[in-house]
């Protein structure tokens, strides 16, 4: 209890110490041939790109304090510049693309920044971040020696570095920023633009540099780099790649441990084995920074995905899934790994390498310094058979395709290829959507809909007549996903189609992308590209009449194209139109007089935002009208119960969409991988990857589920709509919740296990314990239950396990005594616990799979 209260300006003199000694002083960020050096140290660093735009501002602490938690030192993100400048002069830097809020999360988790500022990202982003309507100032080429493009690139590059140095956020000023860069991945393309190419690589590096950070730039994949900037690697592995210059370290940008998917095709995953395999190697090799693309992929809200045809979801297999949750066992692989090249840190920073090779796949790399620390990676390429090898007079078992690690050239902590770190078991639980509980819904009975059916068409003056066929892009100028292309003919009546059953061919030949054609207001097909710029030819019968009939075809951009040399040219839309089966042959529309609606009348009057709701007559009803096209949709709804994240279910809905509180959730399109595609049920996870490789989902939708982040939700009384194009059932709309239903642990009592928090390089041996497993359920549960727990040869993997000819009938029962009803609990393999006397001649293993609730 306090007895007195301190005088004023005594008690503000002590607050105002408080702030000046939480600030951090300004510190140098330089760099040799072996790594960055940050304040006189040589740094060995992990890093993980988090993209602010792709998740929320509630999400974002705990993103970077779960990557903190993975064993990670940096943040890395893009500067989406068509996010933040929406025209010339007209910034934006709110909500999700509040970028210093972003990098002061960083900040105050004690955690260092690179700052990819591009301002070119490519990222999957629509078109490739750089803004549309730069396109269309005259003269204006993207990416090379061209005054426009530079002109507008330097303006938002030095609006981005002085808002970074107003806020004190570079390295230089004691902020977290410790990197920027310029450009991204242009030495694919710099050849298509000639000499021009070469001057504009020099030009941005020289005008990035003239800026003054205080801190290095970086330049990604690029091959002829100034030597102002470092150059750094892209790839699925980077163990070879060297700087040009013998001055500069090796960095990885880009580490990708999955892949993004798209609109109609499986589903990509790259195996933890192989991720951790990668970045061993890379270290191995003389790597010192490493950064995962993606650590946390997030979400492409609204329509900000590019391709064409990159999904809403950019989960990207990644360590931390779309919706914040760690994914294990990836997550807790890499932290382990993470881990265990930091013992190696100032051995491999500071000693002298030395290569051995240990068999034709087999190979080590040791580092050894003055004072005798040393660390060694052994190393076993080769892709089908396990080997033994002898390192320094002691043998050691390496499994096909992975590394040990052993920070005291001696023990092994870490081999990349036994996972020993749990598996979460994650599910979609679905509910229905409830009828919000406010005073407008009270008196109804069940959820209420809201219905505007769209015209087919023209639906108010025409933008523009041709008697032609436009291009799509040029014409929105992706102001709106949507352009109709109306145009009308006459069928004679004594045309033989209109006498028996046979009908017209319609043939819509189109550079991509997609469409749907309607005839006399009648939904007649859909056509769309294959997840590329390839152009596409539509064929269907259409159904005419005797006299005028109106074809509109609504035309559907799915994300502008992200990068390429000269991509910004590339069009869409339809380029031919011609109807075959008629009696004096062919009609063909192409120049026929063709007149163009930009966008919908719901887009163009914003009924999906608080404001604009009310803007339409909305037709209200229990029971909504289903299978129809052109049709929004508006319910109230109270938020899904608890704290889980959330996702918006649309299984049963055809293409289009979705809004909630006025915030875009994104495209929706269940559309189906092929059947035909190559999915795998279990990958091996040995030889180099590729992103077909270890796909799933074949034959069915590439993505059902749309992250809805919960600070969108109000406890009630939420607004959701729904545009949907070419039909669905909207009663069968969901809100499913994302939860971890059970982890699992599977470890043979051979794997390496050590005291992690204590341990010092100098002496691992000493840290050396029984293998144990470690099982987590998420903040808020608990373990409830033992589902399966066996210590002998189990067999199956993580929801399938069964006991095997050997297993120790008490193993439920000691999980059961160790975990139940804990939120996290650990077990080690002795005797105390296990019956090890079990088939002596076999390396046991124990397997456990719990329920958490």
């Amino acid at each position: 209890m306090f007895t007195s209260m301190a005088p004023l300006p005594l008690l503000l003199f002590f607050l105002l110490s408080l702030l000046a000694s939480s600030s951090s002083a300004a510190y140098n960020v330089s760099y040799d041939t072996r790594s960055l050096i940050i304040d006189g140290q040589r740094k060995l660093l992990i890093s993980a790109a988090i993209h602010y735009p792709r998740s929320v501002p509630a999400m974002w602490p705990g993103l970077v304090q779960l990557a903190k938690e993975g064993g990670v030192d940096v943040i890395e993100t893009y500067v989406f510049w068509n996010g933040h400048e929406l025209s010339p002069n007209n910034y934006y830097f709110g909500g999700r693309y509040d970028l210093v809020k972003f990098c002061k999360i960083v900040q105050q988790a004690g955690m260092y920044l690179i700052l990819r500022i591009g301002p070119f990202v490519a990222a999957e982003w629509n078109f490739g971040g750089v803004p549309v309507w730069l396109h269309y100032v005259p003269g204006t080429v993207f990416r090379t020696d061209n005054e426009p493009f530079k002109y507008y690139m330097k303006k938002f590059t030095t609006l981005i570095v002085s808002m970074m140095k107003k806020e004190k956020l570079f390295a230089s000023q004691g902020g977290p920023i410790i990197l920027a860069q310029v450009e991204n991945e242009y030495g694919f393309y710099e050849s298509a633009y000639g000499e021009g190419g070469k001057r504009y690589t020099m030009w941005a590096a020289n005008m990035a540099v003239s800026q003054n950070t205080g801190v290095p730039w970086i330049m990604c994949q690029q091959f002829d780099p100034p030597d102002t900037v470092i150059d750094t690697c892209n790839s699925f592995y980077c163990d070879h790649f060297k700087p040009i210059s013998p001055n500069k370290p090796k960095l990885w940008t880009e580490n990708w441990p999955g892949w993004f998917k798209t609109f109609g095709a499986s589903d990509p995953h790259r195996p933890p084995e192989d991720v951790a395999f990668s970045v061993a190697r890379f270290f191995h090799k003389g790597g010192s920074l490493q950064n995962y693309y993606m650590y946390h992929g997030g979400t492409n809200f609204g329509r900000t995905s590019g391709g064409p045809f990159i999904t809403t979801s950019y989960d990207y297999d990644a360590p931390i899934d779309e919706y914040g949750l760690a994914r294990c066992p990836k997550w807790g692989h890499l932290k382990e790994l993470h881990r265990s090249i930091k013992l190696c840190e100032h051995a491999l920073l500071n000693g002298k390498p030395i290569s051995l090779s240990l068999g034709p796949s087999q190979e080590a790399d040791f580092y050894e310094d003055s004072s005798g620390a040393c660390a060694a990676f052994i190393s076993n390429m080769d892709e089908k058979n396990d080997k033994m090898v002898v390192f320094r007079n002691t043998s050691y078992f390496l499994p096909a395709w992975s590394v040990s690690i052993l920070p005291d050239c001696k023990n092994v902590v870490f081999n990349t290829a036994k996972v020993g770190s749990q598996t979460s078991v994650v599910e979609m639980v679905p509910t229905d959507l409830q009828p919000s509980t406010t005073a407008l819904n009270k008196d109804l009975n069940g959820l209420q809909w809201n219905v505007f059916k769209e015209k087919a068409g023209i639906w108010a003056a025409a933008d523009l007549t041709k008697n032609s066929l436009v291009d799509h892009i040029n014409t929105t100028k992706d102001t709106t996903d949507y352009l109709w292309y109306t145009t009308s003919f006459l069928v004679d009546g004594t045309e033989e189609f209109l006498k028996n059953s046979t009908s017209p061919m319609l043939v819509v030949e189109s550079k991509g992308h997609a469409m749907h054609v309607f005839i006399n207001q009648k939904l007649q097909g859909s056509g769309s590209g294959n997840g590329t710029v390839s152009p596409f030819k539509f064929r269907c019968p259409i159904s005419l009449k005797a006299g005028k009939n109106e074809i509109a075809l609504l035309s559907m951009t799915v994300g502008l194209q992200n990068a390429g040399a000269f991509y910004e040219w590339v069009g869409a839309g339809p380029t031919s139109v011609r109807i075959l089966g008629m009696r004096n042959g062919t009609v063909d529309l192409s120049t026929s007089r063709w007149t163009y609606k930009i966008g919908l009348q719901g887009e163009h009057l914003k009924i999906y935002d608080t404001n604009g709701l009310n803007s339409v007559s909305w037709v209200s009803t229990a029971e909504p009208p289903k299978h129809q096209p052109l049709t929004w949709y508006k319910a109230v709804v109270d938020s899904p119960p608890g704290k889980d994240p959330v996702g918006l279910d649309m299984i049963h809905m055809g293409k289009g969409l979705a809004w909630l509180n006025g915030n875009e959730i994104g495209r929706y399109w269940p559309r189906k991988a092929s059947k035909h595609e190559k999915c795998v049920q279990k990958c091996d996870y040995r030889g180099k990857f590729m992103p077909n490789k270890c796909n799933t989902g074949c034959g069915e939708p590439t993505q059902r589920w749309y992250h809805v982040p919960r600070s969108w939700f109000k406890p009630s009384g939420n607004t959701l709509v729904i545009f949907e194009e070419k039909g669905g059932d909207p009663t069968k709309i969901l809100l499913s919740t994302r939860k971890v239903s059970s982890v699992c642990a599977h470890i043979s009592e051979d794997h390496p296990s050590f005291d992690f928090e204590h341990l010092q390089e100098s002496a691992v041996g000493d840290y050396r314990k029984k293998a144990s497993i470690s099982l987590k359920c998420p903040a808020g549960t608990r373990i409830s239950g033992v589902k399966f727990a066996s210590f002998g040869d189990p067999a199956g993997t993580c929801g399938s396990y069964a006991v095997g000819e050997c297993h120790d009938p008490n193993s439920v029962s000691m999980v059961e005594k160790v975990c139940l009803n804990q939120n996290d609990c650990k077990l080690e393999i002795t005797k105390e616990n296990f019956n090890m006397k079990l088939c002596p001649s076999l390396v046991k293993r124990l397997a456990v799979e719990v329920a958490c609730s």
